[in-house]
């Protein structure tokens, strides 16, 4: 997970914005350095050349592959390693941003059985500002079940804001890992939390892990300092007899799964991405 912790300056995204347009061609960014957003997606699209950089494997020994789905892996130089091991070594992965942080889900295997991975990252606050929880949890029932408004609408605001959230995030985090377009309808989907249930068009989603945590935030804008939280749900089918949530709620147990960085971790290593 990427922190953008602050603000960048022009030659930090104009490296950047290089770095991608050489390594990740497919990314097809449209420079503008003034645009936030244009940031926000060159740092997400480095998450992979950092990764493949930690195993210590150049950028010219892999290759990013795509499926008609959209879903990614990553499939090494098969010259590099003998079959038996090439064929495990599959690297599937999904990217997301929401704000100031962006973040990479991946795992390794065979090919059919890395791609059906999703990540999901939603900020526990209001869209637009301003706007009461009320209303905004209104705005976003049409996406919720039943079962799932009682347990989300007419609460605290806080219960209300984590809630949505959560169901948000695991219902995204799905859709994502399967591959489905924009217009799914979320409804056909329902999370009971309380229960450890999850189920598509009434049948249950068997095999399926939810890993679920949250990710504080200060970032710096304009000389002042901001906290943020987010919501983050990663989505993975691992063939399983049940349905499976997995909590990381403290420190240790998030850090024995999750690695933070931040602007000026990435850009300390940049020069290293593309060898």
């Amino acid at each position: 997970m990427l922190s953008l912790n602050r603000e960048y300056t022009r030659q930090e995204y104009d490296d950047c914005w290089q770095l991608v347009k050489d390594c990740i061609p497919h990314a097809q960014i449209e420079k503008n350095h003034a645009n936030p957003d244009s940031f926000r997606q060159i740092m997400t699209e480095m998450l992979p050349l950092l990764m493949m950089r930690h195993r210590r494997i150049p950028r010219s020994k892999w290759r990013d592959r795509l499926n008609a789905t959209g879903k990614h892996w990553i499939e090494q130089v098969p010259e590099s390693m003998p079959y038996e091991k090439w064929v495990h070594s599959m690297i599937g992965y999904h990217l997301d941003i929401q704000g100031s942080l962006c973040g990479m889900a991946m795992t390794q295997g065979t090919r059919n059985r890395v791609l059906n991975i999703g990540l999901s990252i939603k900020q526990i606050a209001v869209e637009p500002r301003g706007v009461s929880v009320a209303a905004y949890a209104e705005s976003q029932a049409h996406k919720l079940t039943p079962l799932e408004k009682e347990s989300i609408l007419n609460k605290t605001d806080e219960i209300t804001l984590r809630r949505l959230a959560i169901v948000l995030a695991l219902k995204q985090a799905y859709i994502k890992a399967i591959g489905q377009p924009i217009g799914f309808d979320w409804s056909r989907l329902e999370f009971n939390v309380d229960e450890k249930t999850a189920t598509g068009d009434g049948n249950m989603l068997i095999g399926w892990e939810f890993r679920i945590f949250k990710a504080n935030l200060g970032v710096i804008r304009r000389n002042r300092l901001y906290e943020e939280q987010y919501q983050c749900v990663c989505a993975f089918y691992r063939g399983h007899r049940h349905v499976r949530y997995i909590w990381h709620e403290t420190v240790k147990e998030l850090s024995e799964w999750v690695q933070f960085i931040n602007i000026d971790q990435m850009l300390k290593v940049l020069p290293k991405l593309s060898a």
